[in-house]
């Protein structure tokens, strides 16, 4: 009897199910930890707006003596330099990541403002600075410490130009002052909050006069090989 071959045929995946199979998922980048030494309600706010809720480790840095010590100085040179006292100042081995500190003042003809701590003080700077141009100065320092071990730091200063408006009544600036705010400000004002319907005008980086430029903090990130979007890490990004 003849013998009969039968052969079974096995159907052949399509390219898409053979892609499906063989397809891995991309695991998603590692986060990168930021640590921001400052309290700056603004500084927070500002990178939580960008997406980054960093861990707050306040720096307990005398400004006055380090400023004396170092004198003289440049509006520059010295929000640059409390930015990296602040930052150095939180340096420890638990801290696994990036640190950033920050610093800023205000500049009109030649004169450093920083913040007015009194009312009557404020009072004096807004009666100064009503109808003029001065110049906001935020010095940015960025340490890496990735592991607890300090590998690096870069550090820039990002400035802006402020013109207030020439209207301003006194009966404005008592009222902006009784609120407080401007106080514990660099100049007595701020543009993200009461004081902004009073500014006419900024010619520069705004994030820098709120004391935060996120596009320098970009570029210093970058001097690591550190991509913006791993620092991303609120709920919903």
């Amino acid at each position: 009897m003849p013998v009969t071959s039968i052969s079974t045929c096995v159907p052949r995946a399509s390219p898409i199910l053979r892609a499906n199979h063989t397809r891995t998922e991309q695991e998603p980048a590692p986060v990168t930890r930021l640590y921001l030494a400052s309290t700056s309600p603004a500084r927070l706010a500002t990178l939580r707006a960008a997406g980054i809720e960093p861990v707050v480790l306040p720096s307990h840095v005398d400004e006055d003596a380090a400023v004396a010590a170092a004198s003289p100085l440049t509006p520059v040179d010295m929000v640059q330099l409390l930015a990296r006292l602040k930052a150095e100042a939180v340096l420890g081995p638990s801290v696994d990541g990036f640190v950033l500190g920050g610093d800023s003042a205000f500049e009109l003809d030649g004169i450093v403002y920083g913040k007015p701590h009194l009312p009557e003080v404020a009072r004096e700077r807004w009666l100064l600075q009503r109808g003029r141009t001065g110049h906001l100065h935020s010095g940015h320092w960025l340490i890496d410490h990735r592991g607890g071990i300090l590998h690096g730091a870069v550090g820039a200063v990002a400035t802006a130009a402020v013109s207030f408006a020439d209207d301003i009544s006194d009966d404005e600036i008592d009222a902006y002052v009784a609120t407080e705010e401007p106080l514990l400000v660099a100049g007595a004002f701020t543009i993200d909050s009461l004081g902004a319907p009073f500014i006419r005008s900024v010619d520069g980086d705004p994030h820098a006069v709120v004391g935060l430029s996120l596009a320098t903090l970009r570029s210093l990130f970058l001097d690591f090989d550190v991509a913006w979007p791993t620092l991303w890490n609120l709920s919903g990004l």
